[in-house]
C-alpha cells in the first residue's frame, strides 16, 4: 500500500470515528430522555411482583411515571421540530443532465476514475468555489417510500431501482460558474477532482447519518428563530431551538473535525488524477477569483445600484480576466490558454446558464427578485455604457446641482441662470480646503441625499415578467427570505462623505466632456467605468478631482480641463 492510500485510509478512519461520536451523542440524548419511562417501568414490574409495596411507593411509582409522560412528549416535540425542519440549501442555478451532457460524462468518468460514487446532480454557484452538498432531505420528503425502502433492515436492491435511490442519497456537485467560462476543459477536471472524491466518504453510513444529525439540528435553531411565529407555535419551537443549540454545541468539536478528515481522505485519493496540472489550475482559481471580484464591486455593483443587472457576467469574467493578464506580468501566458476548448462548452447553452447565475449574482450580492420586471432589468455588455455609465454619471451630478441649491449656491452663467455648468461646481469648491470649508458642507449634503434616496427607492421589480428560467425556480431556496432585497453579501463598505463628493465632482466632469469635447462613456473591465477621449480610456482624472475636492485647488482640473478641450462654462444635460 503506498504513502497516499495509507493516508486515505486513516483520514477516512478518523472521519468514521468522528462520526460515531456524534451518533454516540445523538444515542446518549435519547438514553437520557427514555430513562424516566425505564424507571417508571421497573417500578411498575416490582410492584405487580408484590416488592416495594405501600403508599410511598405508589406515589413514587406515580410521579416517575408523570415525569417519563412529560419527557417523552417532550421528545417527541424535539424529535418532530428536528425532522420538519427544513435544512438549508445554498442558492444555486439547477443544471438538468439534458442541459449539459458532456459535464455530467466529464463528473461521471472523474467519479468511476476515483473509485467513487457519482454525485447526483450538477448546480452553478455564481462565486469563484466548489463543494459537495447533501440535499437528501428533499429527496425523502418527495419520495417517502425511498425512506421506508432505506430503513433498518432493508435488504440491498439491484437493478434500476437501486440506481435510483443512489442518485437520490448521493450529494449534489455545485460548481462555481467563473470557473466554467475561464477554466479549460482539462483544469476544470482537475479543480474538481478533490471535491468529486468527497463524494465515498459520504456515501458511508455513519458519516451520512452524522450529517443529517447535525443538519437537523442546525434547522431546527433556525426555524425556531423565525419571524412571524405566534405564541401558541412559537413557543414550542423556541424550546425545540434551545435543546437543539445545547446538543449542537456538543457537536460542534466532533462535526468540524469530521469535516476535516473528510476533506483530508477526498484530497488524498484525488492526489492520483492530474497531479501536475492541479498545480497550474489551482492558479487560475486565484486569478479567476481576483477577476471575479473585481466584476463585481466594479462593473456589475453600479449597474445594480440602478436597478439593472449585467445578464453575461460570466462572459464578462473571461474578458476582465483577459485584461487583468494583458495588464499583470506575473500572469503572462494564461491568455494563450484560450485557444483551448473552454469549460463552458460542456453546457448546451452556455447563454441561458450565464443569465440565471448572473442574475442569482444580483439577488446574493445586492438583492432583488427573481424575475425582470419594471425598475429590474437585464443590460448586456454592449449597452451597458450607455444604459449604465453614461446615466450613472448624469444622475450623480444631477444629485450635485440638488444639493449646491440646497445650499444657496447661485448659477453660474449669467446669460441662463437655471442651466447646470460645471464652472459652477469648480468656483463653489475653489479656494481654502479643510474642516468647515465649502467641501465639507457639500459633501455632507450629498451623503445625506444619497442616504435619503436609498431609504425611500422603492424595491427593484414588480409584477414577474418572464425572466430567465434555466433549470426552473419551483424549489427557490430564496424564498426562505421573503420577497423583498437581499444584500447577504455587502460588496463595498459604506462610502464617506468625501469619497461621495469626489464621485459626484468626477462624474459632473465626465458628464461635460461627453457634451462639449465629444468624449464618450466606456467600460474598463476591471475599473468599470470608464471615460474615452479619441477612443481612449482617460484614467488620470481622479488626482485632479482630490486636489479639487480636499485641497480647493481648481489648477490641476483646470489643465486637465485644458487639455482634453472640455468647456466648463457650457451647460451640461442631467437627468
Amino acid at each position: 500500500m503506498s504513502g497516499t492510500d495509507v493516508g486515505e485510509e486513516l483520514g477516512a478512519r478518523a472521519a468514521q470515528a468522528r462520526a460515531l461520536a456524534l451518533l454516540r451523542i445523538r444515542s446518549r440524548a435519547l438514553a437520557v430522555a427514555i430513562l424516566p419511562a425505564a424507571v417508571a417501568v421497573v417500578l411498575f414490574a416490582a410492584d405487580a411482583q408484590g416488592h416495594l409495596a405501600g403508599p410511598a411507593w405508589d406515589a413514587v411509582r406515580w410521579t416517575v411515571l408523570g415525569v417519563a409522560v412529560v419527557v417523552l412528549l417532550v421528545t417527541v416535540l424535539v424529535a418532530v421540530s428536528v425532522a420538519r425542519a427544513r435544512p438549508a440549501m445554498s442558492p444555486t442555478v439547477p443544471v438538468p443532465e439534458e442541459g449539459a451532457p458532456d459535464l455530467y460524462r466529464l463528473v461521471r468518468e472523474l467519479a468511476d476514475r476515483l473509485d467513487v460514487p457519482a454525485p447526483s446532480a450538477v448546480a452553478l454557484t455564481p462565486d469563484c468555489d466548489s463543494w459537495l452538498e447533501d440535499r437528501t432531505h428533499r429527496a425523502l420528503r418527495k419520495s417517502p417510500g425511498a425512506a421506508l425502502r432505506k430503513g433498518p433492515g432493508a435488504s440491498p436492491r439491484k437493478g434500476p431501482e437501486a440506481s435510483v435511490e443512489a442518485a437520490d442519497t448521493a450529494p449534489v456537485l455545485v460548481i462555481g460558474s467563473p470557473f466554467l467560462w475561464w477554466m479549460r476543459v482539462a483544469e476544470l477536471r482537475a479543480v474538481l477532482a478533490p471535491v468529486v472524491a468527497g463524494t465515498g466518504p459520504s456515501a458511508h453510513p455513519d458519516i451520512a447519518a452524522a450529517r443529517r444529525f447535525v443538519r437537523g439540528l442546525d434547522a431546527a435553531i433556525a426555524d425556531a428563530a423565525a419571524p412571524g411565529r405566534g405564541l401558541v407555535r412559537g413557543a414550542p419551537l423556541a424550546f425545540a431551538g434551545r435543546v437543539s443549540r445545547l446538543l449542537l454545541r456538543a457537536c460542534r468539536s466532533h462535526a468540524a473535525e469530521m469535516e476535516r478528515c473528510v476533506a483530508a481522505a477526498a484530497s488524498m485519493r484525488a492526489q492520483t488524477v492530474d497531479y501536475g496540472l492541479r498545480i497550474a489550475a489551482q492558479e487560475q482559481v486565484g486569478l479567476a477569483y481576483a477577476g471575479w471580484d473585481r466584476l463585481l464591486t466594479r462593473v456589475a455593483l453600479p449597474a445594480w445600484r440602478m436597478g439593472r443587472w449585467p445578464s453575461r457576467l460570466d462572459a464578462g469574467v473571461v474578458s476582465a480576466l483577459t485584461e487583468l493578464s494583458r495588464r499583470d506580468r506575473l500572469a503572462d501566458g494564461f491568455a494563450l490558454r484560450l485557444g483551448e476548448r473552454p469549460a463552458c462548452d460542456l453546457l448546451e447553452e452556455p447563454g441561458v446558464a450565464d443569465e440565471a447565475a448572473s442574475l442569482l449574482a444580483a439577488r446574493l450580492f445586492h438583492g432583488g427578485p427573481a424575475e425582470s420586471g419594471p425598475g429590474w432589468a437585464p443590460v448586456d455588455w454592449q449597452q451597458y455604457p450607455d444604459e449604465v455609465v453614461d446615466r450613472k454619471w448624469r444622475s450623480e451630478a444631477a444629485r450635485l446641482h440638488r444639493v449646491l441649491g440646497t445650499l444657496g449656491v447661485p448659477r453660474a452663467s449669467a446669460a441662463d441662470p437655471a442651466v447646470p455648468t460645471l464652472a459652477r461646481v469648480m468656483e463653489h469648491l475653489s479656494g481654502p480646503g479643510g474642516p468647515g470649508g465649502p467641501g465639507e458642507a457639500l459633501a455632507a449634503g450629498i451623503g445625506a441625499a444619497v442616504a435619503r434616496e436609498e431609504v425611500e427607492a422603492p424595491v427593484p421589480g414588480g409584477p414577474e415578467q418572464g425572466g430567465p428560467a434555466y433549470g426552473g425556480a419551483a424549489d427557490d431556496p430564496l424564498d426562505l427570505w421573503g420577497p423583498g432585497p437581499l444584500p447577504l453579501f455587502p460588496l463595498q463598505p459604506p462610502r464617506t462623505g468625501t469619497e461621495l463628493l469626489a464621485d459626484h465632482v468626477a462624474a459632473m466632469v465626465c458628464c461635460a466632456a461627453v457634451d462639449t469635447a465629444g468624449a464618450a462613456p466606456g467600460l474598463d473591465w476591471l475599473d468599470g467605468p470608464a471615460l474615452l477621449v479619441g477612443g481612449e480610456r482617460r484614467a488620470d482624472l481622479a488626482a485632479p478631482v482630490l486636489s479639487l475636492v480636499e485641497d480647493g485647488d481648481p489648477d490641476p482640473l483646470l489643465n486637465w480641463l485644458a487639455e482634453v478641450g472640455v468647456r466648463s462654462d457650457k451647460p451640461v444635460r442631467l437627468v
